[in-house]
């Protein structure tokens, strides 16, 4: 590109889509000058400061942005582009602007609107995107609205999650030394059953069978979640941040809780609260999976015993084939390798269908997962079991209240 082309082109994003028609007069079309970040960059700033928009924003490959609405969805797509394609200034500008111009500045900055506003994982997303751009007077607002979306995911997922554990973990090996709270109830009355006393209506068992005590429960199985902090990543931050909170509160599992972007953030230290947990995330940004994934391999302390989630979107901006080989030198070392993608509006996966082929081709299990289907894939990923019921299960992916 020479200079003229590289001066036109800066004027041309500068003054938007509606001057296109004018450059064309000049015999001066920008549609080649325009890379597809260009092109990114020229539909999110579009949806803020064209001037016939209320709030406008496309996929980024249509010629026009997505008109007559403010979907949260859509907004929060739009919060995590502008982070990846703009230094923090200037995020910090074009944010500010768009709660200015499409009314957002109505629910975010008048706590009593956001204390009555429905729980929503859309809306929770925008507002952990915006968390730096909530004023002080609506920060306990935001973060009480924040923790009505945490307990709703807890009311559905808890009890399955720590279910799903139990049973994993569940006891196997019996020892012949007496213990009232090792007594394994269901083979004493299974093998009983032959000497029941119908007069007394009792089993006389001739043997009773205790569980072998185990010594360090706590280390029976590690998981680790790797977690993309990208601008498509909001819902599923929200659901494995929660997950991550249950998890570690389970004394059966060791749980650690890393998030990244271009760097990476060991969160595992704030996984006793998990809104706490969702604070500490920053959402959007550029994306380097291989440095999260090589970060990760310094936790594992046994393979085999070694549970990994990568949930991303796939779309990585570090070294591909890089990634490629760790993930597969993880597997091969014993450690049970998931990635769970992202899940993006309408509940379709959103991600990177090139490299999700890859790590499928390596034997790794690469899917989107519906909430409601997270306890059954972790009980099946414990007791190393078949992944395939779970792939493809993705329109119900965002079957939800919330």
């Amino acid at each position: 590109m020479n200079e003229n082309e590289a001066r036109i082109r800066k004027w041309r994003l500068l003054l938007g889509r509606e001057s296109e028609e004018r450059w064309k007069q000049y015999g001066s079309g920008t549609d080649k000058l325009l890379s597809d970040e260009d092109r990114l960059m020229d539909i999110a700033l579009d949806a803020i400061y064209n001037a016939d928009a209320y709030f406008s924003y496309g996929d980024g490959n249509s010629s026009g942005g997505m008109r007559g609405g403010r979907e949260t969805s859509t907004i929060s797509r739009w919060l995590g582009d502008i982070r990846s394609l703009f230094p923090p200034d200037l995020v910090k500008l074009v944010q500010g602007d768009a709660v200015e111009r499409c009314g957002l500045k109505e629910l975010l900055f008048e706590p009593e609107l956001l204390d009555a506003a429905e729980p929503s994982v859309d809306l929770g997303s925008m507002l952990l995107l915006l968390k730096d751009q909530v004023p002080q007077q609506s920060k306990e607002s935001a973060r009480r609205f924040i923790q009505r979306i945490v307990e709703e995911i807890q009311r559905r997922l808890a009890d399955d999650l720590r279910r799903s554990v139990t049973a994993a973990c569940k006891r196997t090996e019996h020892t012949p030394i007496p213990s009232a709270s090792g007594l394994d109830f269901k083979k004493t009355i299974r093998h009983g059953l032959r000497n029941y006393d119908a007069a007394k209506k009792r089993i006389l068992p001739e043997k009773y069978y205790f569980f072998a005590k185990q010594q360090n429960n706590a280390a029976k199985y590690h998981i680790i979640l790797d977690i993309d902090q990208s601008g498509s990543m909001g819902e599923s931050v929200l659901y494995a941040s929660v997950m991550s909170s249950i998890l570690a509160s389970l004394r059966t599992v060791k749980t650690n809780v890393v998030a990244f972007t271009t760097e990476v953030v060991d969160l595992s230290d704030k996984t006793e609260d998990p809104v706490e947990l969702l604070f500490g995330f920053q959402l959007g940004g550029g994306t380097d999976i291989n440095n999260s994934v090589k970060y990760c391999e310094k936790l594992i302390e046994e393979p085999k015993k070694t549970l990994f989630f990568l949930i991303t979107d796939l779309m990585e901006g570090g070294n591909r084939a890089a990634l490629m080989r760790r993930l597969a030198a993880m597997k091969e070392a014993g450690v049970r390798v998931i990635v769970l993608l992202a899940i993006a509006d309408g509940g379709a996966p959103y991600y990177d269908e090139h490299n999700a082929k890859h790590i499928a081709s390596l034997g790794i299990p690469c899917f989107a997962c519906s909430p409601e289907r997270l306890p059954e894939l972790l009980e099946t990923a414990l007791k190393g079991g078949e992944m395939r019921q779970f792939e493809g299960d993705v329109r119900q992916a965002k079957k939800s209240v919330l």
